[in-house]
């Protein structure tokens, strides 16, 4: 069974900084895709940024300049570092991973990130 596991997430004010992580297991062929959404109150799901598995990354426009999606040091892990946070950056930030030969996208329970003005 695939779990993530998520931390990183916080309060901090605005100008600052925090670091997301998220690690994946249960796949044997790995993760063809990880990434991150996030979702503010009363506003719908969005896409962050998401890394495929030939390491070609993509964000949504409104955080380009100022987070950068990696893969971590551990095996099925990626990191969002996230720069310059607005105090509309606040949102439950969850990770996604779509395990290699399949289309599922796994959801991670979601980290909440705060950001103060």
């Amino acid at each position: 069974q695939v779990q993530l596991v998520e931390s990183g997430g916080g309060l901090v004010q605005a100008g600052g900084s925090l670091r997301l992580s998220c690690a994946a297991s249960g796949s044997d062929f790995g993760f063809n895709r990880m990434g991150w959404y996030r979702q503010a109150p009363g506003k719908q799901r969005e896409l962050v940024a998401v890394i495929i598995s030939g390491g070609t990354t993509n964000y949504a426009d409104f955080v380009k300049g100022r987070f950068t999606i990696s893969r971590g040091n551990a095996k099925n892990s990626v990191l969002l570092q996230m720069n310059s946070l607005k105090p509309e950056d606040t949102a439950v930030y969850y990770c996604i991973a779509v395990p290699a030969l399949t289309i599922n996208t796994i959801w991670g329970q979601g980290t909440q990130v705060t950001v103060s003005s």
